[in-house]
């Protein structure tokens, strides 16, 4: 009993005389490699990252640039002069999605194999409905618990009408939009059913144990659905074509083989005028956050708007991701899914610097 006891503190102090020795080994190399930088590493540290330095600075540089111009109450003709940087950043980037979208998924549908991209597109087809489906119960719930934009809502009612919109037409658009009879046409137009006042004129036909009432005529208005477009790219209607064209040209095999290589050298060349665009996107962004900063009318309630609309976004991402997502891995491939998030770590922090640049590209969809 004694000689277990005598044991113990002895492994105690084996144990953290390893511990002890471990860190200062380990702080050694850190120390080393601290000493080894030299300037040659320092300046291919800054190439390799210039990209995501240059875009982070923007934003701040654009902020503060913002706050600074504000106090001057610039007319709205001058705020779209100082904008006017921002602007082309858009119209460029706005230049390239349809090319970029159509020349990528017809390149990719057509390398791959017809069996493949099958049972592929099936499995991709039920994720990204389940995952749509979660991500959008998470929305609602997080929208009735945070309640963002509440103070606006009644100066948001009095300003413009909503139009009501029958659920079965919305879906019946959806299917219309997957089929466009025109590809130029979709784009820069989308089909949306519109409603018109129909007058209807209705005998009324009055039946009474006494007397009978025939030929009286009441008018009534309904509303009809009529075809209607609005503006915007269909980009459900590329992408649908995109992907049974570029699965045709899989199917064809040699027969095909110029049109896939057509357009794969079209997907490499936006490919390369998209990488030339980015190198602009900096200056683009920091005049695109100055100007909607000074164009702000009362910058506190638009603030606190703003902050609970991404309290909001975040907390309803951060539940997906973290653990929707993740749950989802585990499930399908019984494997510990953040060794996966792991190796995606560089991916995402390019994504981080890309979606500043993209974020407003939506819209237009």
């Amino acid at each position: 009993m004694t000689q277990s006891n005598g044991e113990n503190p002895q492994r105690t102090r084996n144990g953290l005389q390893q511990i002890r020795a471990g860190i200062q080994s380990r702080s050694l190399l850190a120390k080393k490699r601290v000493e080894s930088i030299t300037k040659d590493d320092l300046i291919g540290f800054f190439t390799r990252n210039a990209f995501v330095i240059f875009t982070v600075a923007a934003v701040i540089i654009g902020i503060i640039l913002g706050f600074a111009v504000r106090p001057y109450k610039l007319s709205y003709r001058e705020v779209k002069f100082f904008s006017f940087p921002g602007e082309l950043l858009m119209r460029m980037l706005q230049m390239l999605v349809l090319p970029l979208l159509v020349s990528s998924l017809i390149t990719g549908m057509a390398a791959l194999d017809g069996r493949a991209s099958g049972k592929m597109g099936m499995r991709a087809v039920v994720y990204y409905t389940t995952t749509t489906v979660i991500a959008v119960f998470i929305g609602i719930v997080m929208v009735l618990i945070i309640h963002p934009g509440q103070g606006s809502k009644d100066e948001f009612t009095n300003q413009q009408q909503i139009e009501q919109v029958s659920p079965a037409d919305a879906f019946l658009d959806l299917i219309r939009n997957m089929f466009p009879p025109n590809l130029v046409e979709a784009c820069t137009k989308q089909f949306k059913t519109q409603y018109a006042k129909r007058v209807v004129h209705v005998k009324m036909i009055v039946n009474d144990t006494i007397f009978t009432l025939n030929g009286s005529e009441v008018t009534q208005e309904e509303m009809i659905p009529v075809p209607g477009a609005v503006n915007g790219v269909n980009a459900l209607g590329l992408v649908v074509f995109s992907i049974c064209f570029g699965l045709i040209i899989s199917s064809m095999g040699e027969q095909g083989q110029p049109l896939k290589d057509f357009f794969d050298c079209l997907n490499e060349a936006i490919m390369r005028l998209v990488a030339i665009i980015m190198w602009y996107a900096p200056i683009g962004i920091l005049f695109l956050i100055a100007g909607k900063i000074v164009e702000m009318d009362d910058i506190t309630s638009m603030g606190g708007q703003l902050g609970m609309y991404t309290v909001t976004v975040i907390c309803g991402l951060l539940i997906h991701g973290l653990f929707v997502l993740p749950t989802l891995y585990f499930l399908i491939t019984r494997k510990n899914p953040f060794v996966f998030i792991g190796g995606l770590l560089q991916a995402l922090i390019t994504a981080l610097g890309n979606i500043l640049k993209l974020c407003h590209i939506a819209h237009y969809f």
